[in-house]
């Protein structure tokens, strides 16, 4: 059994690495990154089955190579809104079951639309297996499915932060994200903007178990849009978050207001500049001053999940936190690991996902299953904490165990 990593030289991409290599379920763990010296320093860390391939996604072929013998794909490439698509769209193609963390929700919707395509060619491809989305859109599953008998309302949260390295298309996200419509549902799917007073309203301040207490911003993440898809009778989905240090979080966001990420180039002395590409650069070097200075020196980060409905007629909510030490690194390459290892199980005789087609994680995956995968990673060391409550009507709190 074969997996291919692409974007294994990245930092998400490098961390599902390191979880799948610890289960060795598969006998060939192929890293491809368009970045050879940094596969080269992953695969020699990680040992093993762990090899690696040069890739340029810009470059369909390479991509096609690179997976013509894998029996799963675990796209960790982006940033999605860029190249999900492609990627999804050359699996298909090959006839190979995909996963990936697509977090973008425009990118989402564009794959989406490649489901009766997947469906004739046989293939499962589970999209946006991370942390969020992901393992929210399971935890709500979870929540609505098995302890609620009538959901009202889901509100996702996440931080992190204090990676040792950001890359260029982590940042680019979150520059899309601060410059396009964010869906909210609603009742029904509306959109607010990030820099804009409808964007400013739905600004929250959140406990994050571990972390501290932060205000959250609007984020364009996707479960707003698949979500109310499979958890019927829901009326609000809303995903919000912020990055750590919030100076660096203020640092993007006022470089957006001000129009520096802007991707039209300029002339400056006679050169060529792009200011996205001169944004992009300056904020890597800024973050690690900042981090300094403020103290997030380690990785950390944490989602959470609150569903409110009703059990027995009356009202009540519970509360899924989840913590990691190695922040949004581990926070999202574990679940996309997961997203892979069940995946890789389809054709035996009690395959994990059945269903065929694009979808997201709540449509075909079990949280059980991923819960106990969870408890497999964290006995491993990953430093994956999960934990539950309900919270009733009179707000007397009560932990609920999880099977863990």
């Amino acid at each position: 059994m074969k997996v291919t990593l692409l974007g294994g030289a990245g930092a998400v991409g490098s961390a599902a690495a390191k979880a799948l290599v610890a289960t060795r379920f598969f006998d060939e763990v192929r890293l491809a990154d368009i970045n050879v010296e940094r596969m080269k320093e992953v695969a020699k860390e990680l040992g093993g089955n762990t090899t690696y391939v040069k890739v340029n996604i810009d470059q369909p072929e390479t991509v096609r190579s690179a997976i013509e013998d894998a029996d799963v794909i675990l796209n960790c490439a982006g940033p999605f809104y860029e190249y999900g698509p492609k990627v999804l769209q050359i699996a298909i193609e090959a006839k190979k079951n995909y996963v990936d963390i697509c977090d973008d929700y425009d990118a989402t919707i564009k794959m989406l639309e490649f489901d009766n395509k997947a469906k004739k060619a046989g293939i499962s491809a589970l999209i946006g297996m991370g942390s969020s989305p992901g393992a929210t859109n399971l935890f709500a599953k979870f929540c609505a499915t098995t302890l609620l008998t009538e959901t009202d309302s889901i509100d996702f949260y996440h931080a992190h932060g204090g990676e040792p390295y950001e890359g260029p298309g982590v940042i680019k996200h979150r520059i899309h994200g601060m410059t396009m419509d964010i869906p909210v549902f609603d009742r029904q799917l509306k959109t607010v903007r990030f820099l804009e007073e409808s964007g400013r309203a739905l600004i929250q301040e959140v406990d994050f178990p571990g972390l501290g207490k932060f205000r959250v911003y609007p984020y364009p993440h996707p479960e707003t849009i698949t979500i109310p898809k499979y958890i019927k009778g829901v009326k609000w989905v809303m995903n919000r978050g912020v990055v750590l240090p919030v100076e660096y979080m203020e640092m993007i966001m006022e470089m957006v207001r001000l129009g520096m990420t802007t991707k039209e180039p300029l002339y400056v002395g006679g050169h060529k500049v792009v200011p996205q590409d001169f944004a992009i650069a300056y904020l890597i070097k800024k973050r690690e001053e900042l981090n300094r200075k403020t103290g997030y020196t380690k990785p950390m980060g944490g989602v959470k999940v609150v569903v409110k409905g009703k059990e027995k007629g009356k009202n009540v909510q519970y509360v899924v936190h989840a913590t990691s030490t190695g922040g949004m690194l581990e926070g999202t390459g574990t679940p996309a690991a997961i997203g892979a290892l069940l995946m890789a199980t389809v054709g035996e005789s009690k395959p994990k996902i059945k269903l065929k087609g694009v979808f997201p994680s709540e449509a075909a995956v079990d949280p059980i299953d991923t819960f106990e995968w969870a408890g497999k990673f964290k006995k491993t060391g990953a430093g994956i904490g999960i934990n539950a409550e309900r919270i009733d009507e009179d707000g007397k709190v009560k932990p609920i165990p999880l099977p863990i």
